[in-house]
């Protein structure tokens, strides 16, 4: 029987058209297995662990702890992420002017910058023992690493259009990355925060030591002295959680670099010949559905960072949780990691606007309700976990929907190719140059206010700016974000046809280049 049922399968399969033979055989070749995704997905995490402890972490690291500032800190802040923001397009221009080699034409960069960014890392957590130049030193290196992974992330980024042609498959490795991407921001948050929770962060009750007794004074010098200690055993708990970040990254990278193949017939490209850059960077920004998607995620992104800027100085001196606010940043990211599977689901069934909608919509009533309300730890765990399923959302969203921008581009400029790396690398650009403003801004704001490097409790002016960074404007920012998404064109049922086009392209270019071959082999 069985020898039987196998001598039908041929016959059976001889039955289909060659055609559709051909379209089974190309499909089973372009599918993704287990193990690929989970590789491909574990390369995204270094960007999100790195970026999530300089997110929640450096602003404070720097008014606290290296003490440099306010308004220093806000320049450094804001001249790194615009720099980082300028670095995206300068990659991907690199990128597209790159040749095929043997490891493809992005694992290259992404293996090359590696052990270099972490060395930038590393140097940005410590604090050097100099007089002058400590504004200029993490200046340096905070643009350095940028850099260096921006050379990581954008060819990375560019690397969805490159593991498979199949949407559906690009849309399920685009999954397992955002989970392993919240996940990142949690080993970031976890590592980051409990390191350096452990340690008490010394604070100043009143700077000011004028009219003091002889007694009250060497007690102010014996308090500062205990502070001075604190404050090295603080630095070292930040170096200490910057080498542990430091050896996941090179893990990760590892990981990726031996567990995915980068296809070179994926990304349609018949000849190493660079792509003329400016050119595709004109066809691309005048590219409608591309404007507008970047458009309406610009603000979500806006909002997002912000609030992931001020959230540790909020929770430590407006709610007044000093102790307590890395295992709030913790409960915010395990909530969005545990609901990223969720979000995957939902845009499957009910499309990918609609889960824009309401995924990022959902986080209003929740950033309103944290300011509102009496502070209360519960009440503000409560609010962390809400606020993460809408986090969920808008991690992974954006890149759900940028491969359905590029694959309208090329029905409709079928003739121009190579130019994904753009796509990704200008979306990067927008979102990282508007986070590099607000951070300066919301920093200079906060010095405008009063800021107070290492007190204890600050003024009424800061606590009310901090409120509105982590609340009234995020709120805004979301509210108008959701307008602009009402002129995205691509819904499901364009999405479809647009899948359906580009099959019927891809059968015509290669029954076309079997054609040839035939003619070539008869002629022979």
């Amino acid at each position: 029987m069985a020898g039987g049922g196998g001598a039908e399968r041929p016959g059976a399969g001889g039955l289909l058209p060659p055609a559709l033979r051909q379209h089974r055989r190309r499909e089973n070749r372009e599918r993704l297995s287990v193990c690929s995704k989970l590789c491909y997905a574990v390369g995204g995490a270094p960007y999100q662990i790195t970026g999530c402890a300089l997110g929640f972490f450096l602003q404070i690291y720097l008014l606290d702890v290296a003490q440099v500032d306010a308004f220093y800190a806000s320049i450094i802040l804001f001249a790194g992420r615009v720099w980082d923001a300028i670095t995206d397009p300068m990659v991907g221009f690199f990128i597209s002017k790159t040749s095929w080699t043997r490891f493809g034409r992005l694992m290259p960069w992404i293996m090359f910058s590696t052990p270099f960014a972490i060395i930038s890392y590393f140097l940005i957590w410590f604090v050097p023992d100099i007089s002058t130049g400590q504004v200029m030193w993490y200046l340096v290196f905070y643009c350095a690493f940028q850099t260096l992974v921006t050379c990581f992330h954008v060819p990375y980024s560019a690397l969805t259009m490159f593991i498979s042609r199949e949407q559906s498959e690009r849309d399920s490795a685009t999954a397992y990355r955002m989970t392993v991407e919240v996940l990142g921001t949690v080993l970031g948050t976890a590592i980051q925060g409990q390191i350096v929770g452990k340690v008490d962060t010394p604070c100043i009750g009143n700077p000011f030591f004028l009219g003091l007794s002889n007694s009250s004074v060497a007690m102010e010098e014996l308090n500062v002295t205990h502070h001075t200690e604190s404050l090295t055993d603080t630095r070292n708990a930040y170096m200490v959680a910057a080498g542990v970040i430091g050896g996941l990254y090179i893990l990760c990278a590892l990981i990726l670099l031996l567990g995915v193949r980068e296809r070179r017939e994926s990304s349609e490209l018949q000849s190493d010949e660079p792509v003329s850059f400016f050119q595709g960077l004109k066809l691309v920004m005048n590219h409608g559905p591309y404007i507008k998607l970047i458009a309406g995620f610009l603000f979500t992104s806006l909002a997002f960072m912000l609030l992931e800027g001020n959230f540790a100085l909020f929770c430590t001196y407006t709610l007044g949780f000093r102790n307590d606010f890395q295992n709030i940043l913790l409960a915010i990211m395990l909530s969005a990691t545990l609901t990223i599977p969720f979000w995957q689901w939902f845009l499957t069934r009910f499309g990918k606007k609609r889960a824009v909608y309401v995924g990022i919509s959902s986080a209003i009533p929740f950033l309103i309700a944290v300011v509102v309300l009496d502070s209360n730890l519960y009440v503000t765990y409560v609010v962390a976990v809400a606020a993460g399923i809408s986090v969920a959302a808008a991690f992974l969203l954006p890149w759900s929907m940028l491969p359905d921008v590029v694959d309208d581009f090329k029905l409709q400029h079928p003739s121009s190719r190579g130019h994904e790396a753009i796509f990704f690398s200008f979306y990067v650009f927008f979102t990282k140059f508007t986070a590099g403003v607000s951070l300066g801004i919301s920093t200079l704001s906060l010095d405008f206010a009063g800021y107070q490097t290492r007190g204890c409790s600050q003024p009424g002016q800061v606590h009310f700016t901090l409120k509105m960074l982590v609340s009234a404007v995020p709120v805004g920012l979301i509210l108008l974000s959701l307008l602009l998404f009402k002129l995205y064109p691509i819904d499901e049922e364009k999405r479809r046809k647009n899948k359906k086009a580009l099959q019927e392209l891809r059968e015509e270019s290669n029954s076309s280049s079997e054609s040839d071959n035939t003619e070539l082999a008869s002629i022979v």
